[in-house]
């Protein structure tokens, strides 16, 4: 389907087609469409007069510079930065900062994914489908059914929480086991399909309560259970975060009807910066080595948990729900990694009883 448009582009613009195909895939791909973003936009702030917004809204001009480049450079998504950013320093509703955070990745992280189609980034399919399935399920029930009963303290501690054990487990796995790793999933049976579109639902009823989540959900999964190369599994919950993002958005706004002038004037001081800088996190990430991408992400998340500490300040009864998440995250990604060499073990002897046989 891309190069059918790249070819139309080329010949719509009168390009030989033996001229540089990469040029021409980043060209139909990726800067058509965001020459029409800003054209769009621009209309808008000049026709409406709206360009007063930027007076009482600058401050998230400024914090989506770093989320969005945060967003397409790693599986945290722009919405990691956004949330606590807007919760805890800015002191805006948590509905508002959520709603907010899909909205803006529905285009940042939708333009960080058409560079990674147009520079032909790996990207793992499987990982990608199976989890945009869960995900596309988790984001509408959680919306009805969850997040309106969630108390806002309860879902930060445990989303920065639960993700310190994860940082923590990848660190010991990088640098204490010294994990091999792998460019794809293995062929799958009907049981782990299943597994990994049940992940997909919880990182979409995640991103219902925080703005993001089934990325570093999704990827999580990937990376312990399956080994999955950082190189790889970053793109791809890149894209698939996006996806997330544009059902919740419309979720938000055709059905629930929450996303008020807040979210919106919010929502165009941020656009001009996210759908360049989410696809220069996407560039710079696919530079780097695996483990400095790993390196990255240890920092993101030490990050959002001492500023959540620092600001919630939780008390006796919120510290110890938060303690109890990442003592139970460590369990889990542990377990994740011990089954993950029990299979390899498992495959090892058969390889050697086939050997002596033969």
């Amino acid at each position: 389907m891309s190069d059918r448009w790249v070819n139309y582009v080329a010949s719509f613009f009168g390009v030989d087609q033996g001229a540089d195909k990469l040029f021409m895939r980043i060209l139909a791909i990726y800067v058509l469409p965001i020459v029409v973003v800003y054209v769009v936009w621009f209309s808008y702030m000049i026709t409406a007069g709206a360009w007063s917004i930027f007076h009482d809204n600058w401050f998230m001009t400024l914090t989506m510079i770093a989320g969005s480049f945060v967003a397409g450079a790693s599986s945290e998504g722009g919405g990691a930065i956004a949330f606590p950013a807007m919760t805890l320093v800015f002191h805006i509703p948590p509905a508002v900062a959520r709603t907010f955070s899909l909205a803006i990745q529905s285009l940042g992280m939708t333009a960080a994914a058409l560079w990674i189609i147009a520079q032909r980034i790996r990207i793992e399919k499987t990982y990608l489908l199976l989890g945009a399935i869960g995900g596309t399920v988790g984001i509408i029930l959680g919306s009805y059914y969850v997040a309106p009963f969630i108390a806002p303290a309860y879902a930060k501690m445990l989303f920065v929480s639960f993700w310190l054990s994860f940082g923590v487990a990848l660190f010991a796995i990088n640098h204490i086991r010294k994990r091999d790793t792998r460019l794809s999933l293995p062929i799958l049976n009907t049981g782990q399909k299943t597994e990994l579109i049940l992940i997909g639902f919880i990182g979409g009823i995640l991103s219902s309560i925080l703005g993001s989540g089934i990325d570093i959900c999704t990827f999580a999964f990937v990376t312990m259970k399956y080994h999955v190369s950082e190189k790889v599994a970053t793109p791809t919950s890149v894209i698939l975060m996006a996806s997330n993002a544009v059902v919740g958005y419309l979720l938000h706004l055709m059905f629930l009807g929450d996303v008020t002038t807040e979210v919106f004037n919010y929502w165009m001081v941020s656009i001009p910066v996210v759908i360049l800088g989410a696809p220069l996190g996407a560039f710079v990430v696919n530079k780097l080595r695996r483990l400095h991408i790993a390196s990255f992400l240890y920092a993101i998340i030490a990050i959002q948990f001492v500023t959540a500490i620092w600001i919630i300040q939780p008390g006796g009864r919120l510290l110890a729900f938060s303690a109890a998440s990442f003592a139970a995250g460590l369990s889990i990604f542990f377990l994740l990694t011990r089954k993950r060499n029990q299979v390899n073990m498992q495959k090892n002897k058969s390889s050697d009883k086939m050997n002596r046989v033969a």
